[in-house]
């Protein structure tokens, strides 16, 4: 078993920042990408920012944004710790939404990763 939990999500100014937090607990031999998601009511989820590849070190890592979010946030990553993190700025309305920490854990030696969410938490934005 897997488990990915997130915390740090809430009510956010327009203009301010809020930090998101995943840690994965579990079977958990390695990792390659771990990020975040988001999904606003009526619309389909999309991605925030991922990091994947590298090795053991998190400053190998690629980073990858949503359109919507370069420039405003920050995804980082503590390898030892099985945790990422989003630092969020600049918050817009259109931020709001439920946030989803997803990982591809590999829980055994030779087996290929497989996807992972966590239950998500919500971010609202507003004044």
């Amino acid at each position: 078993q897997v488990q990915l939990v997130e915390s740090g999500g809430g009510l956010g100014q327009p203009g301010g920042s809020l930090r998101l937090s995943c840690a994965a607990s579990g079977r958990i031999v390695s990792i390659s990408a771990m990020g975040w998601y988001r999904q606003a009511p009526g619309n389909q989820r999309e991605l925030v920012a991922v990091t994947s590849g590298g090795t053991t070190h998190d400053a190998d890592y690629h980073t990858n944004y949503g359109a919507s979010v370069e420039g405003r946030f920050t995804i980082s990553r503590d390898t030892a710790k099985n945790t990422v993190y989003l630092q969020m700025n600049s918050l817009k309305p259109e931020d709001t939404a439920v946030y989803y920490c997803n990982a591809w854990v590999r829980r055994e030696e030779g087996q290929l990763f497989i996807e992972h969410w966590g239950q998500g938490t919500p971010v609202t934005v507003s004044s």
